[in-house]
């Protein structure tokens, strides 16, 4: 009886050991994930049906805002309202251009349009339907939001809460200084 409960009790310290060592191999691939240097080399279309390389704004001289949302995702609409009221004063203090990436798919993409068309964004809208942009940046959840200067992703966040969009501005007018 001794040594089943002795065994049982070093079969559950090994459980623990295990599970903590799987929890910090999840860590460790989860900030590898997260660790890109610079947007990748993949093309997606604009509203009118242009070919837009992003790997082109890791060239960009300006900050590059890259926002993932989908038509479906209020707190995404939240925070690229949120910005759309400050964008044109962001934009010529600090030359800052904001691409919106929707990854909406085929059932919901009809709407991309005209949902930016009514909003009055002044941003450059660019369709992911296939999620490759997504896959390639390993986005797993929307709003998520980065931020690219000279070629390096120099900020990130996930999801929205209001007053975010000012704390994103404070690091870019301290890159363009």
């Amino acid at each position: 009886m001794f040594f089943f409960k002795l065994h049982l009790l070093f079969n559950h310290q090994m459980f623990v050991v295990m599970k903590k060592i799987g929890v910090f191999i999840c860590l460790l691939f989860s900030l590898g994930a997260f660790a890109q240097a610079e947007l990748p080399n993949v093309k997606l279309k604009n509203l009118d049906g242009k070919m837009i390389n992003i790997a082109d704004f890791n060239k960009s001289e300006n900050p590059v805002i890259i926002s993932f949302w989908a038509t479906w995702c209020g707190p995404c609409l939240k925070e690229l309202n949120a910005i759309n009221e400050v964008y044109g004063d962001w934009k010529k203090e600090t030359g800052v251009e904001l691409i919106a990436v929707s990854i909406d798919d085929a059932k919901t993409v009809k709407r991309v349009k005209s949902l930016v068309s009514g909003k009055s964004w002044d941003y450059e809208v660019l369709y992911d339907d296939n999620h490759e942009l997504k896959r390639a940046m390993n986005v797993s959840n929307v709003p998520f939001t980065v931020v690219v200067y000279k070629g390096k992703i120099v900020y990130k966040h996930l999801s929205y809460a209001p007053g975010v969009e000012k704390e994103m501005y404070k690091k870019i007018k301290g890159l363009v200084k």
